[in-house]
């Protein structure tokens, strides 16, 4: 992507290298964290197998993880707090994370440019989201942000947070190289806040209270092929503003494919259980994007009336 010498955002918080406070009660009250290198037990369990049946619930029941980190904050109630540690990264890391950062602004005005545009089109006003880079641990409106979780857009407070480090992951473990795959994971988020503009997420989250869990997952990959689509129209002006790339294209599809529910559980537990799928498969995933990034109409990412997902 020709991004160097573009116009940066300034809805961008960084927040790395700043000290995070972190709640964590033990049975006695006090509050512990885990050891640099290691874990400490915190009220008879680990730190590391509470993210993994995070993860696990997130995957297979749809409870967002930050939900269930801040219900375990508020049942210790108030106390005391101290400074998690900072993360550990190499030179050659902290540079790369700081360019990720830079180009991460870029994307974000170029998203910023895209929606105020059609939004105007549209006789209305684009609200711009405020993108939240953090390292390890950060407080959001939806609870407390933790890197296990991923990018995350949170509706309560119309932030992005994204923990730098998760772009390593998804270049060396996913599979999904390039900085096109990294903008599309900032322009998937910023879909969720155009969702959340237009009321998609609100009804989402009130109709899913009395449903079913099937149905809430069917529900749920609607609104993230949605935020897909979204994805692809930003990516369809960015083209035709001549920053896209020979391969760009590639790489954002590489992504979508990268994070869909058949490919993270089979890469996970070496099967896939299809009625747990609240994300959409690989091939929904990357469908969509291809749809909106085709077409460049949010109009066409109509993902709630479709007949084939």
């Amino acid at each position: 992507m020709r991004w160097e010498g573009r116009e940066r955002s300034a809805n961008v918080e960084d927040r790395r290298g700043r000290p995070r406070r972190v709640p964590r009660r033990t049975p006695g009250g006090r509050v512990r964290l885990p050891r640099p290198g290691g874990t400490r037990r915190a009220g008879g369990g680990s730190i590391i197998l509470f993210i993994v049946v995070a993860i696990a619930l997130w995957i297979f029941v749809g409870i967002n993880p930050l939900q269930l980190l801040d219900m375990l904050a508020r049942e210790g109630g108030p106390g005391p707090v101290v400074t998690a540690p900072q993360e550990r990264a190499t030179p050659e890391q902290r540079a790369a994370r700081d360019e990720n950062a830079a180009f991460l602004a870029v994307v974000l005005n170029e998203t910023e440019d895209t929606w105020g545009r059609i939004f105007a089109q549209n006789g209305s006003r684009y609200e711009e989201p405020r993108l939240v880079l953090y390292s390890g641990f950060t407080n959001t409106a939806c609870g407390f942000g933790n890197a296990a979780v991923g990018p995350f857009y949170c509706p309560a407070d119309r932030r992005v947070y994204i923990d730098l480090s998760f772009f390593e992951l998804l270049d060396q473990r996913l599979g999904a190289p390039g900085d096109f795959a990294q903008a599309y994971v900032l322009a998937h988020e910023v879909g969720h806040h155009v969702q959340n503009l237009t009321g998609v997420l609100g009804r989402f989250h009130r109709d899913r209270q009395r449903l079913g869990e099937r149905q809430s997952n069917l529900e749920s990959i609607k609104v993230e092929l949605q935020a897909d689509c979204y994805a692809g129209v930003w990516a369809h002006a960015a083209d035709r503003s001549g920053i896209v790339e020979e391969g760009d294209i590639d790489e954002a599809l590489g992504a979508a494919s990268a994070v869909g529910d058949d490919v993270m559980q089979r890469r996970q537990q070496g099967y896939v259980v299809p009625e747990s799928f609240n994300h959409g498969t690989a091939a929904q995933r990357s469908r969509w994007f291809r749809i909106g990034y085709q077409s460049g109409n949010p109009s066409e990412c109509d993902t709630f009336g479709a007949r084939d997902l």
